[in-house]
């Protein structure tokens, strides 16, 4: 079972989150301006690396919070949680294990 960091209160068990897709999707400043083609690919097209992965949690049992989580999806070892809105994280220095 992993154990997630909640940004907000702490360590738990995974059993108490829920995914919640990728994180930093940027969505369309207005919605009834996109063609079908493009508002297609923002609804069902998602990255799916092998390694690191920015994704949306949200802690379910808990604050009821969404937080973001970078994962290593080969090992899968969480480099870092943060909260929502907060910036993406640099993906190199997470890797190397040289930013907080």
């Amino acid at each position: 079972m992993l154990l997630i960091e909640c940004p907000y209160c702490g360590p738990r068990p995974e059993l108490e989150f829920r995914y919640g897709g990728e994180a930093h999707v940027a969505r369309a400043a207005d919605p009834a301006t996109v063609d079908d083609e493009h508002w297609t690919a923002f609804l069902f097209w998602r990255g799916n690396p092998k390694g690191l992965h920015f994704e949306r949690w949200r802690h379910a049992s808990g604050c009821g919070r969404f937080f973001n989580c970078a994962r290593d999806t080969v090992s899968d070892v969480i480099v870092k949680t943060y909260k929502a809105g907060e910036p993406k994280p640099d993906a190199a220095r997470l890797m190397t294990g040289t930013t907080p």
